[in-house]
């Protein structure tokens, strides 16, 4: 077989003519290798010898934009410092202006309802784990079109199994990395067995977190659940739920809310089951491992949290930021 070889010269015009249909919704890129930004998805690239392409050595958050304005902008980038933190990433020099960049990048897509993807990386350097040779870290971000999940799982609710894939230990498990091949496994599982959502558990067999969700519950005795931080990530959407329920105790819907470990049979057992997440926001469990949850339908714990979390991400002003 010979080898085509691709230079400088000759690389664009060997591109494939086709548009690549998953890359339909890529609206714009910034990155430190260039000190600006692309809105061609075929420019939307990361050196093969970056530590993030062949060792996942990096860190990232997820954000949305609903209607030009950022929800939860500062409590994302503090999740992703506090990430970069602990596997010891320095920020390139541009990430003092991240607030800026992403905001431009949101123009530069055209889309009002978006999703804000940054990626801190170890940088290019060498295809070594040795992570001094990477001179400079390096700031992506990209900006993709929002696609909510379909209506029928809001209104009717969804089906979740247990995960066989073995849990990250601690201090993995709390770092939002990019190295995500259990959360990959978990998902492939997932789809392989017809369904859209798994749940991982500990080693104990309590309840940890889904490959991109946290999970929550409602007990028979009206006590509102969720697994606590120390072997799952830290969710911020999950996070502001739990401070939204505190109004469902006002209304008498729940007895109180916590963090706290919860077994295969209690979730079994309870009323309502849901997922959180930056992009699916609340989706209500209505079987759980082939077993009913509550009476089979999206249960009035999840209406109201939900309906509380889309009017905060439209109406509360401390938690919005204006793109322009």
């Amino acid at each position: 077989m010979e080898l085509k070889k691709i230079n400088k010269e000759n690389f664009f015009l060997n591109l494939p003519p086709e548009k690549a249909h998953w890359k339909e919704d890529y609206l714009a890129m910034y990155s430190t290798q260039w000190h600006g930004c692309v809105v061609d998805p075929d420019l939307m690239m990361i050196p093969v010898d970056d530590h993030l392409a062949h060792r996942g050595d990096g860190v990232f958050d997820v954000i949305r934009c609903v209607n030009n304005k950022i929800y939860q902008l500062e409590a994302h980038l503090k999740r992703l410092e506090r990430s970069a933190r602990s596997i010891s990433l320095k920020f390139p020099t541009e990430y003092a202006h991240i607030r800026e960049i992403i905001k431009a990048l949101i123009k530069e897509g055209g889309e009002k309802n978006c999703i804000i993807r940054i990626i801190l990386s170890r940088g290019p350097g060498s295809f070594n784990t040795n992570p001094y040779d990477c001179p400079l870290s390096q700031l992506y971000v990209n900006v993709v079109r929002f696609k909510e999940s379909p209506p029928d799982h809001y209104e009717k609710g969804i089906a979740l199994i247990t995960s066989k894939i073995p849990i990250k230990n601690s201090f993995f498990a709390t770092i939002k990395s990019c190295n995500y091949l259990p959360n990959v496994l978990m998902k492939k599982e997932a789809i392989d067995k017809g369904f859209e959502y798994s749940v991982s558990l500990d080693e104990d067999g309590f309840l940890a977190e889904g490959s991109t969700e946290n999970i929550g519950l409602v007990t028979g005795a009206g006590y509102l659940k969720f697994p606590g931080f120390q072997r799952t990530l830290a969710g911020v959407t999950v996070n502001r739920i739990f401070e939204l329920a505190d109004a469902l105790k006002k209304e008498g819907l729940i007895r109180d809310v916590q963090f706290a470990k919860i077994s295969l049979d209690e979730a079994y057992l309870c009323s309502e089951i849901f997922l959180t997440g930056t992009s699916i926001n609340v989706v209500p469990i209505v079987r759980f491992d082939g077993k009913r949850i509550g009476k089979g339908s999206p249960g009035p714990v999840y209406f109201r949290l939900s309906s509380l979390l889309r009017e905060d991400m439209t109406k509360n002003q401390d938690l919005l930021t204006e793109v322009a």
